[in-house]
C-alpha cells in the first residue's frame, strides 16, 4: 500500500483475500549465511452470503496456503494467546511423527495448556485444569491417544487431508472400522495412496483400448480428487508430494522450476477465495470439521475413527503457555464456549456415542469421547442436588425418607467413600495442593450451575427446533483497574480481579446460594420461635445446605466485590426468583393440603 492505496481489509466481513510474504523472498538469508524460513500473513476472503466457519474455515484455508508455497510435512496449530515456552518441544512432537514404526499411524501430538509461570500460585480461579490435563488425558493416551483441544498440537498434513493410516495386518482381522463415509468413500481414500498421479505424456504412451480406458480412469479419478480437495491442481499435486509424486502441473512451493513465484500466490488467493470450498468435502471428510461449534473435538474423533492414533506429551518444561490472566467472567464465558460446542456434538451427527459405527475406533477410546462430550449433562444433576437443601428447608419436608434401611445406609456410605477415593486420586495424580483442588470444585459448581446448564437448553432447542438461543456472558465495559480511577498506574487490587461483570448466567447460581442461605436463616428462626421434635434431621439439611454455600462462597464474594461495579441486577433477580418460588409454593400447598390436616405453621420463606 506504499502508493496511497487504501487497504482493502478494513472491513473484517467483506474483504478480499489477502496475502503478504514477509520471509521467503529469493536471496533471503541470516548472518551466517543460512537461508532463512517462509513467513507469510494470509487473509482469506470474505463476502456477506457466504458461511465462513469462524476458526475451522481459517484454519482449512492456512492449511490449504501452506500447502502451496511450503507444503511442510506437519503442521503446528497454536492459538494467538499461547506462546512457547519450551523450544525442544518442538523436536520432541517430531520424536513421534517421524517415527519409523508408529509414526505413520500418528495423526497429532498434543501438548498440554497452561496458564502463568510454574510456579504460579496464584491460579485463583483454577484455570489450569490439572484434572483433565493431567489425569484424562494422560489414561486416553493409554487407548488410542488423546482428544485434541484446539490449541498447542502438531499434525500430520495427511490425516487432515483425510488419508487413511498405513494398516497392519492385525487392524485388518479385528474389523473394517471407518468415520463419515460409505464403502465407495473408503476405497477413494485407499486410492489416493495408492494409485499414481499420472500426466498427458504418460497417458500418450498408452496405445489403443488401454489409452482410451487409462484416459476415462484418469479423467474419473482427477474429478474425484476435485470433489475431495476442490478445483485446484497445483493443491491436489501438493497432497501427494510428501509421497514422491507429482502431476507435472507444478504443486506445492518446494519445486520453484515447475512455478514462478507469481503464479503460486495466483492459486494461494484462489484457494482462499470463499466459493473454493463448495461442492467440496473440506469441514466433512478434509481438514477441520464443519457444522458444530466444537469442531476441534469431531476433527479429533474423525481421525481416531479412521484408524489413526494420537500421542500425549507433556515435558517437564511446558511447551505453551498463556500469561494472559483470565477474569472470573472470562472464565464463565469460556466454559459457555466450551459447553456448547459439547452439546453441539453431542447432538449432531459426530456424536461418539453413534457416529464411526463400524470404524477402527476403540471402544474405551469412543467412552472417552463419550465421557469428555457429555459432560454438560452433569448441570442437571448438580442443580437439582444444589437446590434440594434449600427446598426442604423452606418447606419443611425432608431430603431422606423417614424409614432408612440398614441397605440404605450402606450404599450411602459406599457412595461417599467413592466421592472421597475419587478425590484423593485427582490430588495424588494430578499433584496439585488441596487449596487448588477445592479451588476447581468450588468453579465447577459455578459453571456447573451456570454455563453448562444454560448450554444443555440452548443445545437442545438449536438441534430440535432450530432456535439459537445467546446468552450474555459478560457486559461491554470491563471492569478498570481502581489504580485508574486514582490516576496511577499501578495494578488492580485483588478485589477487581475478583469481581464479576453482569451476566445472565449468574443468575442460576446466585438464586441457589440466596436460596440456601435463606432456608438457613428460615429453618433456624423456626426452630427458635417454635423449636423441633428432633434437631437430627434438620441439622442435616442445615449441613446440606452449608455444604452449597461452601461451594458458590467465592462466587459470593465475587458478586460483593467493589461494590460500585457489583452486578446488583443479579441479585435482585435471584432474590425475585427465590420469592416467587416461595410464594408459589405457599400457594400450591394450601391447595393440595389433604382435609383435616394440621396447619401448624410451616417454615416457608
Amino acid at each position: 500500500m506504499s502508493d496511497g492505496t487504501p487497504w482493502p481489509g478494513n472491513n473484517p466481513r467483506d474483504h478480499p483475500a489477502m496475502i503478504q510474504v514477509l520471509l521467503g523472498h529469493p536471496g533471503d538469508q541470516d548472518a551466517e549465511g543460512n537461508e532463512l524460513p517462509r513467513l507469510f500473513y494470509v487473509s482469506r476472503e470474505k463476502k456477506p452470503g457466504f458461511q465462513h466457519h469462524r476458526k475451522a474455515g481459517a484454519l482449512n484455508a492456512l492449511l490449504r496456503v501452506s500447502a502451496l508455497l511450503t507444503n511442510g510435512a506437519y503442521v503446528l496449530n497454536l492459538d494467538y494467546d499461547h506462546c512457547v515456552t519450551n523450544s525442544g518441544a518442538l523436536r520432541e512432537a517430531m520424536c513421534f511423527l517421524m517415527d519409523p514404526v508408529a509414526g505413520n499411524r500418528t495423526c497429532f501430538v498434543q501438548f498440554p495448556l497452561r496458564v502463568g509461570g510454574d510456579d504460579d500460585g496464584g491460579d485463583r480461579h483454577a484455570s489450569r485444569d490439572s484434572v483433565f490435563f493431567d489425569i484424562d488425558m494422560k489414561c486416553l493416551d493409554g487407548i488410542q491417544g488423546p482428544v485434541y483441544v484446539g490449541s498447542g498440537c502438531f499434525f500430520n498434513r495427511k490425516a487432515l487431508y483425510g488419508f487413511d493410516p498405513a494398516l497392519d495386518d492385525d487392524d485388518d482381522a479385528h474389523g473394517n472400522w471407518c468415520c463419515f463415509g460409505n464403502a465407495k468413500g473408503r476405497a477413494l481414500r485407499r486410492t489416493m495412496s495408492t494409485v499414481p498421479l499420472l500426466d498427458s505424456e504418460d497417458s500418450d504412451e498408452q496405445t489403443g483400448a488401454d489409452s482410451a480406458r487409462t484416459r476415462r480412469r484418469l479423467r474419473s479419478y482427477h474429478a474425484a480428487l476435485e470433489r475431495h480437495f476442490g478445483h485446484s491442481p497445483a493443491f491436489i499435486a501438493s497432497a501427494f508430494a510428501g509421497q514422491g509424486r507429482s502431476d507435472g502441473g507444478g504443486g506445492g512451493g518446494s519445486d520453484s522450476t515447475a512455478a514462478a513465484a507469481c503464479s503460486l500466490l495466483r492459486e494461494a488467493i484462489h484457494v482462499v477465495s470463499c466459493a473454493y470450498e463448495e461442492r467440496t468435502r473440506w469441514g466433512k471428510d478434509v481438514g477441520w470439521m464443519y457444522g458444530t461449534g466444537g469442531g476441534g473435538v469431531a476433527t479429533g474423533f474423525r481421525m481416531h475413527a479412521r484408524g489413526w492414533a494420537s500421542v500425549y506429551c507433556a515435558p517437564a518444561r511446558t511447551a505453551f503457555r498463556t500469561f494472559a490472566r483470565p477474569s472470573p467472567s472470562d472464565i464463565l464465558a469460556g466454559a459457555s464456549r466450551r459447553a456448547v460446542a459439547a452439546m453441539g456434538v453431542l447432538l449432531s451427527r459426530h456424536c461418539p456415542v453413534w457416529a464411526g459405527a463400524g470404524g477402527r475406533m476403540r471402544l474405551l477410546q469412543r467412552l472417552g469421547y463419550a465421557t469428555c462430550i457429555a459432560n454438560p449433562l452433569a448441570s442437571l444433576p448438580l442443580t437439582a442436588y444444589c437446590a434440594l437443601p434449600a427446598a426442604c428447608l423452606l418447606t419443611g419436608r425432608s431430603i431422606f425418607p423417614d424409614d432408612v434401611s440398614y441397605y440404605d445406609a450402606v450404599l450411602l456410605i459406599l457412595l461417599l467413600s467413592s466421592v472421597a477415593a475419587t478425590a484423593a486420586l485427582e490430588l495424588r495424580w494430578s499433584r496439585v495442593t488441596l487449596r487448588a483442588w477445592w479451588r476447581d470444585q468450588k468453579l465447577w459448581v459455578v459453571t456447573g450451575t451456570s454455563a453448562c446448564l444454560a448450554a444443555v437448553f440452548q443445545g437442545i432447542l438449536r438441534a430440535c427446533a432450530g432456535i439459537d438461543v445467546g446468552f450474555s456472558t459478560s457486559t461491554e465495559t470491563a471492569i478498570r483497574s481502581s489504580s485508574d480511577d486514582e490516576g496511577g498506574g499501578g495494578e488492580e487490587t485483588s478485589d477487581a480481579r475478583r469481581s464479576l461483570r453482569w451476566s445472565n448466567l449468574l443468575i442460576p447460581p446466585a438464586s441457589l446460594l440466596l436460596g440456601n442461605l435463606a432456608g438457613v436463616v428460615v429453618a433456624v428462626s423456626y426452630g427458635v420461635d417454635h423449636g423441633y421434635r428432633s434437631w437430627g434431621p434438620v441439622v442435616g439439611k442445615l449441613a446440606l445446605a452449608g455444604w452449597v454455600v461452601a461451594h458458590l462462597q467465592g462466587f459470593l464474594r465475587g458478586l460483593l466485590a467493589r461494590r460500585d461495579r457489583a452486578p446488583t441486577i443479579a441479585v435482585l433477580w435471584s432474590v425475585l426468583f427465590v420469592s416467587a418460588l416461595s410464594l408459589l409454593w405457599v400457594n400450591v400447598d394450601s391447595y393440595s393440603a389433604p382435609p383435616g390436616r394440621s396447619t401448624s405453621p410451616q417454615p416457608v420463606l
